[in-house]
């Protein structure tokens, strides 16, 4: 009986990946190409220790990394391609119209200068300002599913302003300046355009600033929840006060208990008190609301949100816990689908990895969807590896041609 449930699960498995080769195979100007991104992703869920070219190779049953440093670092393939594959992947299997997109950042801790857009920075990976690279991502999340969506590395000012620097690292000659939010933006837009359903966004105080979002949201009839810091200021009435200043005069009386979902250690539940602020859109309503810690007062977070006449504080407190499921998500790509683990220093073949690795993270959302109990996609990869490498030798020794991707 167990033997013949691994088997189903195994061909299951199989059946969604030949589904995720059958998607990418436009993005691929050969076959050698499209088989080598299913060896890619297949090695980036795999149980080897470290994610580097040579475990990875000796996994897939190769010799050498190169072909695969090949793929990944000159590869003609365009990773945008593939981010389109992946949104639209998302899109059919778990797609709501009640889903959030969730916008963050994730660092990616370096050594030397010559990785694209590496630099001292604050990473929150490391909580401290350290050498790395950051990258900017939208996450979508469906109550208790979630997976990347949309990537880019942040290339800092000092970067675009050194072109010779840029041409190494083969950023793109004519690639302008942006900032985080500006690229939290485009991803925004880049999903509604394509059609993906969400209802929501949220994301940190970084994207809380930002007023452009909040006005592309309110045209397109989209609620957020944006954390926001004490210096930012709202308009009540005549006035306008900081976000300190409301905070300091919240009354005690006035503060209720609401819980923000489940997490790793039970639910988890705070105290709210909100302040409606100024809202030009009709029958809607935007409002500055705080979160106060049960067990240390003065731990108090505020947030701007926006929402029609009938949303309930429920509702925003709950977008305010999903907002959490991005950080949950970086945790489990560095962790399952090796996010931060890659030999590239170029700027498109940073891209390619980092995608490659959103996709992986995707399949196995998608996996654990149909089989609830199976935690560790990993062991059924390893069970097939052997099949794989077989058919792999036998492709091989039919055609012995010069590798092209």
């Amino acid at each position: 009986m167990v033997m013949e449930m691994k088997k189903v699960i195994q061909e299951k498995v199989e059946k969604e990946m030949q589904e995720i080769k059958s998607r990418m195979q436009k993005c691929y100007y050969s076959k050698s190409g499209l088989n080598e991104a299913e060896k890619y992703i297949k090695g980036l869920m795999s149980r080897a220790e470290r994610k580097n070219g040579w475990q990875m190779s000796e996994i897939l049953g190769e010799s050498t990394p190169y072909r695969m440093q090949q793929f990944i670092g000159r590869g003609r393939w365009s990773a945008d391609e593939l981010r389109d594959v992946l949104q639209k992947y998302v899109k059919e299997k778990f797609q709501d119209e009640s889903a959030v997109l969730v916008v963050d950042e994730t660092g990616f801790l370096k050594q030397g200068k010559m990785s694209a857009g590496v630099q001292r920075q604050y990473s929150g990976t490391a909580g401290r300002i350290e050498n790395c690279q950051i990258g900017v991502f939208m996450n979508y999340a469906v109550n208790d599913k979630f997976c990347c969506i949309d990537r880019k590395l942040y290339i800092p000012r000092q970067w675009t302003e050194d072109k010779e620097r840029c041409s190494k690292a083969g950023i793109p000659e004519e690639y302008q300046f942006r900032t985080k939010t500006q690229m939290a933006l485009e991803m925004i837009k880049r999903a509604y355009e394509n059609g993906l359903l969400f209802e929501w966004v949220a994301g940190d105080s970084v994207y809380g600033a930002d007023s452009r979002i909040q006005k592309y949201l309110e045209e397109k009839d989209k609620r957020y929840m944006f954390a926001v810091s004490g210096k930012e200021y709202v308009w009540i009435g005549l006035r306008q006060y900081s976000v300190k200043e409301i905070k300091g005069q919240l009354d005690e009386e006035k503060w209720v208990k609401i819980s923000t979902g489940n997490g790793t250690k039970g639910e988890k539940i705070y105290e709210w008190q909100y302040t409606e602020v100024n809202c030009s859109i009709e029958n809607h309503r935007k409002y500055l609301i705080f979160r106060r810690s049960l067990t240390d007062n003065s731990q108090i977070r505020g947030y701007i949100a926006y929402g029609s006449c009938e949303t309930k504080i429920e509702e925003f407190v709950k977008t305010a816990g999903i907002r959490w499921t991005i950080e949950m998500n970086f945790a489990e790509m560095k962790g399952e689908t090796w996010l931060d683990q890659y030999e590239v220093r170029s700027y498109d073949g940073c891209h390619k990895h980092i995608t490659l690795s959103c996709l992986a993270h995707a399949f196995l959302t998608v996996l654990r969807e149909q089989f609830e109990n199976l935690t560790d996609m990993s062991v059924t990869y390893e069970n097939k590896m052997e099949d794989f490498k077989k058919r792999e030798n036998q492709s091989c020794n039919k055609q012995k041609r010069k590798y092209v991707i």
